[in-house]
């Protein structure tokens, strides 16, 4: 079991903790942008119980900021002040159960839910193919692609609050809009439940392909990217309003509107943070300036700025 004796800032105590705690944990070596400052603590706990005695003992004060893969994040070069919570391999499993449902943990990939939909031969999953986030962060944002969100596939979701409570929460508890859900600040999700209906695995398998083309074709899969960028506003498409306000390839320090996809935004290689972030506001104002649509930040910003 590990102890660590205090905090950098504050002086507060950690608790004890049976997975690992990583003073300064690097977040640029995993989020997709792969810029940002670092952790004050990296937390990965061993299992739900660590995760949950843990966040019992924490002192209340300690902010603390749940992380998946980091696929729609951007960490300010500052670092996140408290605690990074990063769920570990323990919490990715994925198991069929009866009346076309799946049980996955939170660190779970979208692709892996869907795949294992796919083999039972559970239909209406298929979108997840298209989120690269986990099944926590997809449960937290209501994400969605391809006519989906996770709203239409989730029973029930399982966290631990901030407080340190496991708590099971139904559907509509999460109150969901366009991505977005009312699960508190600090709340870890650790499982969930999805459900489907019968299908043929082959027809599945077809859409989940045809799925992963489309995104080949149009989005900059390979590039360093935080995935869209901006919610869609009510009757239109954000890629079409940054568009047509003249942003496509648009350039700030080692940020780029893709040419690709022009709701995403890019690291060519020396980006900061503070670039990525400035040149996705210089796009809101533009778009603003142009249609008079006020564009909303879909990709969380975290941490404070250097």
């Amino acid at each position: 079991m590990t102890r660590i004796a205090s905090l950098r800032s504050g002086d507060l105590p950690l608790p004890p903790l049976a997975g690992t705690a990583e003073a300064g944990g690097s977040l640029a070596d995993f989020i997709w942008f792969r810029t940002g400052g670092a952790a004050e603590w990296l937390v990965r706990p061993r299992d739900m119980a660590d995760l949950a005695q843990f966040l019992a003992a924490l002192p209340p004060q300690m902010p603390v900021l749940p992380v998946g893969v980091g696929s729609n994040l951007i960490v300010r070069d500052g670092g996140v002040p408290g605690v990074v919570i990063r769920l570990p391999k323990a919490f990715a499993k994925v198991a069929v159960e009866p009346g076309n449902r799946i049980r996955a943990g939170g660190a779970a990939m979208g692709i892996t839910v869907a795949s294992a939909a796919r083999d039972a031969g559970i239909a209406g999953l298929e979108f997840l193919r298209g989120i690269p986030g986990t099944v926590g962060g997809a449960v937290k944002m209501n994400a969605g692609a391809y006519g989906r969100e996770a709203k239409d596939i989730l029973v029930e979701c399982t966290l631990v609050t901030r407080e340190g409570v496991i708590e099971v929460w139904p559907l509509d508890r999460l109150r969901y809009s366009y991505r977005h859900s009312e699960l508190p600040d600090g709340a870890v999700v650790v499982e969930a439940l999805f459900e489907g209906a019968p299908g043929d695995p082959v027809v599945i398998g077809a859409e989940m392909d045809r799925i992963a083309a489309e995104r080949e074709a149009s989005q900059p899969l390979r590039s360093r990217t935080g995935g869209s960028t901006f919610k869609n506003p009510d009757g239109h498409k954000a890629w079409q309003l940054v568009d047509a306000a003249g942003c496509r390839g648009l350039r700030k320090g080692g940020a780029q509107v893709s040419e690709k996809h022009c709701n995403f935004l890019l690291n060519l290689g020396d980006a900061t943070s503070a670039d990525i972030e400035d040149l996705g506001d210089e796009v809101r104002a533009r778009v603003k300036a142009q249609s008079g649509v006020d564009l909303q930040w879909e990709i969380a910003r975290v941490g404070v700025r250097k």
